[in-house]
This record gives C-alpha cells, structure tokens and sequence, in this order.
C-alpha cells in the first residue's frame, strides 16, 4: 500500500524509495517483528483464559512433553496477523504473486485454525477430519496453481524448471496443476509435521523463506536471471517482501515460543507457513528446490511415511517414535539439543538450495 507513495515521488526525495523492493522488505520485516512484540502478549493472554487447559498433550508421546500442559495453542495467529499487516503495507497492491500467496496462506491459516479450535474444544488430539484437510487444501492448492500458470510468461507456463539446468524445461501441461497441489498440500502438512518441539518448526521456516526469498528476487529480475543463469519471471521480486514479514513475524513469534514456550504455533501458524512456502516455489519456478531448502520438513514427511507403510506391513516400527525428532527425544536427546542441531541442517540445506543458483 505504502508504495503509492511514490506517486509523490519527483525522484530525488523520500517517498522515491519506496520503488525499491529492498527498501520496502526492510519496512515489511520491521513491521511484523513490532507487531509480535506488541500483540504478542495480549494474545496469549486472551488463548491462555479461552483455552483453559491448552493444547492436549498426546497419552502416548514423550514423557517430557506432559509437563507442557495448559500451554495455549492458536499462536499462529500472532504470525499470520504480522505477515498479512506487513504485507499488505509495504507489497504492491497490483502483483498477482503476492494475491495468489496470500490467498494460500490465509486459507491454509483458516483450515488450521478450525482444526486448532476443535482440539482445544474437545480436549483432543483429533481435531477436523485429515480426509477433510486435505481435500480442501488441494482445492486450494489447485486454485494456486491454475492462478500462478496464468501469470507465468507463456514460455514457462505449465512447464516444470529444473535446478542448474536453465535449458531443460519439462512440460507437464494440465498436469503441472496437479504437480503444484501436490507441492503446496506436502508443504503445508510436512511443516505441520516438523511443528513438535518448542522452536523447531519456526526456526527452518524463517531460514526457507529467507533462501526463497532471495530467490524470488533474482528471479524477478532480468538482468540477475541473465548472470546467475535461471529462467525470469517478472513481478516474482514482490515476494521478498512478503518473505521478509514471515521472517520478521517468525521471530517476534519465537521470543515467545522459545523453550519453555509460552505459546505453541498450532496448526494454525503450521500449515499456513508451509502452504507459503510451497506456493512461493510455485511462483518461482522453483518446486524442486524447495525440496531442497525445505529438506527438513521432507525428511519429517518421509519419517511418518515410512514408519506408518512399515508397521502395516510387518507389525515393526522403523523408528523410536515420528515424526523422527520424536526418535531422538526417545533416544535421550534433550530437546533444545535437537532443535538446535535441526536448525543447522535448514541452514546447510539453505545453502545448498542457493547454491543452485550457479554463475556463469
């Protein structure tokens, strides 16, 4: 919104920069991480007294998260309220991208929300249906994905880009809608996954976006696209605005769900950050390398995936405990050791998904 400003704008004073994405990114990440400082508290006071017990605790999880009780869920709220005022602050109004991403986010937010509310009413694990979540996640995701095709240059639209191989283009066709729901849905509920330890979730979603962000950037930019070797995509560079409020609400969020966490994210924060980190990559061109940068939130997809086909079929566990933090909470690890050691590994990934981005 505040890019209007520059209607005001003869060139050579203030309210010239905000043309710049860069400049307007600093005010987006300001914006959200003020806005988790000061709604913060006031938030979890109101969860803490219309929860009442909190968050149920699972019967048959790690006998260190019992002393968790009581603790308020729904603090997702405090994250997607400061990336949707920052947002809508300091992005352009008029790019389709930063509409699409929003559009996922906010939905993806509301289905959490509702399964987040269930549990806190019914004291149970068991919130709405998972058969419920996701079919309405891929009709989201297929909404996202038909609308970031239609703003995609006709070259790349319904085309799959590979990482590092500029040349080599895959066309899906109709099938790239499919391909983008499948994205967005896995991310959504990979994050969901990983959200189980205090701090474990936010941490890597703030490193993902920082590293799509960037992406976004270059992408966005014709001259950067040229030297760096990836397919341009115009109007992408918005995104780091966007990016930067979920880093700026990310830690605003954080200082409060820190171990011991005064709030948790929920479902709420969980599958809202992670339907925006799928349809960032959807915009990008860049699904692919999201499996990359967001190679922890796989691998805990990957954990439960197997762990479940396994048993079905021989009675057996693979693992201690999924998702696999659970198997080394099970193995005596403490867990600030775990999700310390889980945010070392988003921030290597990190910079192997940058590395993709290779120079002529």
């Amino acid at each position: 919104m505040l890019y209007w400003l520059t209607e005001l704008s003869d060139g050579g004073d203030v309210f010239n920069l905000f043309r710049y994405i860069t400049f307007r990114a600093g005010g987006a990440f300001l914006t959200a991480l003020v806005f988790g400082f000061i709604f913060g508290p006031p938030l979890i006071n109101v969860l803490r007294r219309r929860q009442g017990k909190g968050q149920p605790i699972r019967s048959d999880g790690p006998e260190g998260h019992f002393i968790k009780a009581g603790t308020p869920t729904m603090g997702g709220l405090l994250i997607v309220g400061a990336l949707l005022t920052s947002t809508l602050l300091w992005a352009r109004l008029d790019n389709a991208y930063i509409w699409m991403i929003l559009f996922v986010t906010m939905s993806f937010a509301a289905i959490g929300f509702a399964d987040d509310y269930a549990k806190v009413r019914k004291q149970t694990s068991a919130g709405v249906s998972g058969k419920v979540r996701l079919l309405l996640g891929f009709i989201i995701a297929g909404v996202a994905g038909f609308w970031a095709a239609t703003y995609h240059p006709a070259e790349l639209s319904y085309e799959l880009a590979l990482p590092v191989f500029k040349d080599t283009l895959i066309h899906l066709g109709v099938l790239f809608i499919p391909f983008a729901m499948i994205v967005i849905v896995g991310a959504a509920n990979a994050v969901n996954l990983t959200d189980g330890l205090d701090g474990l979730a936010i941490m890597p979603v703030m490193i993902a976006a920082s590293t799509l962000g960037v992406i976004a950037y270059a992408v966005g930019r014709v001259d950067f696209t040229d030297y760096l070797d990836v397919h341009y995509v115009p109007g992408t560079g918005e995104i780091l605005i966007f990016t930067a409020g979920i880093v700026g609400g990310g830690l605003g969020f954080l200082w409060y769900n820190a171990p011991p966490a005064a709030v948790f994210m929920g479902d709420t924060g969980s599958l809202a950050l992670g339907g925006a980190l799928g349809a960032i990559a959807v915009a990008t061109k860049h699904e692919i390398v999201l499996g990359v940068v967001g190679g922890l939130f796989v691998v805990e997809a990957l954990s439960v995936i197997i762990q479940v086909l396994y048993f079905k079929r021989t009675g057996k566990r693979v693992f201690l405990m999924a998702p696999i933090h659970h198997h080394y909470e099970k193995k005596g690890w403490a867990e600030p050791q775990i999700v310390i050691r889980f945010w070392i590994i988003s921030l290597i990934l990190a910079i192997i998904g940058l590395a993709t981005l290779k120079v002529r």
